[in-house]
């Protein structure tokens, strides 16, 4: 990032242990929640790879290619199981904005991404448009999740309270399906991943 480097790392922290917690409920589930938690992992991966500041590691011309790829796959695979879960359009949403951003940054004359260079970013611009329809899009999706947030983390505080995944809430401590069974962090995760997102847009 040209600038204070702090933000950046701070993103990339957040998104690395978003991307490490979806692996660990990844798992403990099966079939739809296993493929819903595999998807985010990689996103909360890949993001934290964008989020490393360029003063640290300057990203090559190809890596913006890879990420293409990568998440052009990942939202052709979102789109699929699309039919069977409406979240999975959440899914593709969030891999279509991955390679718009790719793609913009892969332009001559741009350096890097929002902490991976917020001034090259925005050098490079983007299709406004599509960046204000996006933008919009993530921020109606933090909002909803953080009113979602209120009401599923007092109901596991209050103990017994029955989880995502089926499994119940002992007072005190990680409900019986573990850690990785916690509806709340779950939620809180999918609200990081969209705020990350929403201040990676704002780059452009």
């Amino acid at each position: 990032m040209h600038g204070p480097a702090m933000p950046g790392w701070l993103l990339m922290a957040l998104c690395a242990m978003t991307g490490a917690y979806c692996l660990l409920r990844a798992r403990g589930r099966t079939g739809e929640e296993r493929r819903a938690a595999r998807a985010e992992a990689l996103m909360g991966f890949g993001m934290a790879a964008m989020a490393v500041p360029a003063a640290v590691v300057a990203p090559p011309a190809w890596g913006w290619v890879l990420y293409t790829v990568l998440f052009g796959v990942a939202a052709l695979r979102a789109l699929w199981f699309s039919r069977g879960s409406g979240h999975h359009l959440h899914h593709l949403v969030g891999s279509s904005a991955m390679v718009y951003m790719s793609v913009v940054m892969a332009r001559p004359g741009a350096g890097g991404h929002g902490s991976h260079a917020s001034h090259a970013m925005a050098a490079a611009g983007g299709v406004p448009l599509l960046t204000g329809l996006l933008l919009a899009y993530y921020a109606a999706y933090v909002l909803r999740s953080g009113a979602r947030l209120v009401p599923v983390s007092a109901a596991t505080a209050g103990g017994g309270a029955a989880t995502a995944g089926g499994g119940a809430v002992t007072a005190g401590g990680p409900p019986a399906g573990g850690w990785g069974a916690r509806p709340e962090l779950a939620l809180a995760c999918r609200l990081t991943m969209g705020i990350a997102m929403f201040a990676m847009l704002l780059t452009l």
